[in-house]
């Protein structure tokens, strides 16, 4: 069988070439012309599978290492008896260390706030529970859910008085809760001031434009935003305003991207109930870093895990770089993006201070 694949797949030709011809492509120049003779698509977030990419192909299986599936048609799929698989919570520990680094930065008092989450699924749901077990005053709004399920469950308008507010809903426009500019300028003007507003879900959960007119009339609000409306071609002038920003990478940890393809080889196995010719384990690294550094407190381990400051500088200094289209500048940082390892691959004393929240988080211990 034919494999097309996007390239920044972790792992891509090394899971999947057993099963066959792999052709790797850049996520954004998938086209009909290079899924037509093949059997399986392999995306991520930025390839749009729908009719005009998979008309006239022969693709029977498609496969996204990606937690959500707004980019993927699944009407056309179920109507073309096309197999669908997607990698659901792959990267919920990277996303909730990402908005963990956010607030070690940004909020150094962050546990002694109140802060408001915004879908309670994969994601959502796991800071929850830390922020739960950390002792950390938290709301949840998502109204697919009911209180014996969540018993924080508030209404829109009580979630948007927290001091701090993470967004991790899928974007949609339809149905009875559609999520599409969710975040308008209506409901910016409702924030408390110094708040800071979060968003590593969908770029167009808020609308980019009036969040632009926000902050150049109101600095207070303090926005980190990891994706963006109209990416790759972002707003410069917003990148500007905001406190943190980033490439849509909040979900890019080593183990986050190698679970997502780790998930469709599963389903693909299952599929077609193939035989792997060689272990997975021989390419996931499962070794462990001994936090040395002089990690007084939650914080500086966080941040000694993973610096979002670093991620944010990457962006602005490429972006201001002379001769560096926007879109170009998005992408690369994205294909290029540096190891980063979750709260579990580092190790911490015993007698850290703060063993017991940082084994919360995920952190090993000695």
């Amino acid at each position: 069988m034919k494999i097309v694949a996007d390239q920044n797949m972790a792992l891509a030709r090394e899971l999947f070439d057993q099963f066959g011809e792999i052709q790797l492509l850049p996520g954004r120049e998938i086209d009909r012309h290079s899924v037509r003779d093949a059997q399986i698509l392999l995306v991520r977030s930025v390839t749009q599978v729908n009719a005009d990419l998979l008309e006239g192909s022969e693709i029977e299986f498609v496969g996204s290492a990606t937690a959500g599936t707004d980019h993927i048609d699944l009407d056309y799929l179920a109507k073309n008896n096309i197999h669908f698989a997607h990698a659901a919570g792959c990267n919920a520990n990277a996303v909730v260390q990402y908005v963990l680094s956010s607030l070690c930065y940004l909020c150094p008092n962050w546990q002694n706030k109140t802060v408001g989450i915004l879908g309670c699924g994969n994601v959502g749901g796991r800071l929850y529970q830390y922020f739960k077990k950390l002792g950390v005053s938290t709301l949840v709004c998502d109204p697919f859910l009911s209180k014996s399920s969540v018993p924080d469950l508030c209404s829109f308008d009580e979630l948007l008085q927290a001091d701090i507010l993470s967004l991790h809903t899928p974007l949609t426009t339809e149905g009875a809760h559609p999520t599409y500019h969710l975040f308008d300028r209506q409901t910016l003007e409702q924030l408390n001031p110094n708040a800071v507003l979060i968003n590593a879900a969908r770029g167009g959960v808020i609308d980019n434009r009036a969040l632009l007119r926000h902050l150049q009339a109101d600095g207070d609000l303090q926005v980190v935003l990891d994706v963006w409306e109209t990416e790759p071609n972002i707003d410069t002038h917003l990148l500007e305003l905001v406190a943190l920003a980033t490439p849509h990478i909040a979900g890019y940890s080593e183990q986050g991207k190698t679970n997502g393809s780790t998930m469709l080889l599963d389903s693909l196995v299952e599929r077609y109930k193939l035989q792997l010719q060689r272990p997975v384990e021989r390419y996931i690294d499962t070794s462990l870093t001994q936090l040395q550094l002089r990690c007084e407190d939650i914080n500086q381990a966080v941040l000694a895990s993973y610096d979002i400051r670093e991620d944010d500088k990457r962006l602005r200094q490429a972006v201001n770089r002379s001769g560096a289209s926007v879109p170009e500048v998005f992408d690369q940082l994205r294909k290029n993006y540096p190891q980063r390892k979750e709260f579990s691959h580092f190790r911490i004393s015993r007698n850290h201070p703060n063993v017991r929240e940082l084994s919360i988080l995920g952190f090993a211990t000695d």
